[in-house]
């Protein structure tokens, strides 16, 4: 692969996480209103909401590696109604934008608490429609590794796992700043912390499964199918089956660490002492397994022969 397509792996993967991120943490954010306070959830929350930008503007940076001419990306955009690229382009732009305003009002606690929220949601319909783009830009006839529905189910996948994973490492960090600073650390934060991780690594663990299977399921699928997704197949099982194997292998490595995460973060009574550096290393290596498999996406693709 040539840098052009490593800046699709970065891209993707980047804007996926921060997506998610963004929806794991309203969902989080939500569930700590039925048991805490307002102000607890925002204490715990807020800070992760500010982290999630960077993760963002990063994406978006790499992305122009891929493009001839960056300056004039914003051409792109005339033909929304027909192109899944140009789609892209507009639902990433617009999360961006509506996603910065609610992070912005947020902090600032600007409008009613319900107003905030309403921007939240328009926020994340946009983030989904942003990632379904995404998905949708490689659903080609003539590309059978790519046109199944292991594509748009492996970029949401990607999209909540390594959100959810993020999300965990954000709410961590906010609460060891906030016991540092003694800034009204008590049980009700504490509580909504462990609640929070335990929702954090569950929903990974899941998801890490769900990684798991999809991705033989696909193999082989593309196994019974035309010579070029045939061919494919081939060359995700040999051409670069040590990079399969070592992608199965840092997810399920992942997903032991995220049990140990579980377990440490339900009985310990200072989650953040063991939770820190166990959520770390499994976003750590969730995340080298997400680029293993995003870098066969784009390595083992067979087009059809014309």
């Amino acid at each position: 692969m040539d840098i052009q397509d490593w800046s699709l792996v970065v891209f993707t993967i980047f804007a996926q996480m921060a997506v998610g991120a963004f929806i794991v943490l309203g969902i989080i954010h939500t569930i700590a209103l039925r048991s805490h306070d307002a102000g607890k959830a925002d204490r715990l929350t807020d800070r992760a909401l500010l982290a999630i930008g960077p993760i963002l503007i990063f994406s978006f940076l790499a992305s122009l590696l891929h493009l001839g001419s960056p300056l004039i990306a914003w051409r792109a955009v005339a033909n929304f109604g027909t192109s899944w690229l140009s789609r892209e382009i507009v639902f990433g732009a617009a999360f961006v934008i509506v996603g910065g305003g609610f992070a912005l009002m947020q902090w600032r606690k600007i409008a009613t608490f319900q107003v905030r929220r309403a921007i939240a949601v328009v926020a994340a319909v946009i983030g989904v429609a942003f990632v379904f783009s995404m998905a949708q830009v490689y659903m080609l006839p003539t590309q059978p590794a790519w046109d199944s529905i292991a594509t748009p189910v492996a970029f949401m996948a990607t999209t909540l796992l390594l959100g959810s994973l993020a999300v965990g490492v954000a709410l961590v960090a906010t609460y060891a700043h906030l016991r540092r600073q003694d800034d009204g650390v008590d049980a009700d934060l504490l509580d909504l912390l462990q609640r929070s991780l335990r929702l954090v690594g569950i929903g990974a663990v899941v998801l890490v499964g769900v990684q798991m299977v999809t991705a033989p399921l696909h193999v082989a699928a593309l196994a019974g199918g035309d010579s070029a997704a045939v061919s494919s197949a081939a060359l995700m099982l040999q051409g670069y089956g040590d990079v399969f194997a070592l992608r199965l292998v840092f997810a399920f490595a992942g997903a032991a660490i995220l049990g140990v995460f579980l377990y440490k973060s339900t009985y310990d009574a200072d989650p953040q002492r063991l939770a820190s550096p166990l959520i770390h290393g499994a976003l750590g290596l969730v995340l080298i397994a997400e680029v293993l498999g995003r870098y066969m996406f784009y390595a083992t693709n067979v087009p059809v022969s014309v």
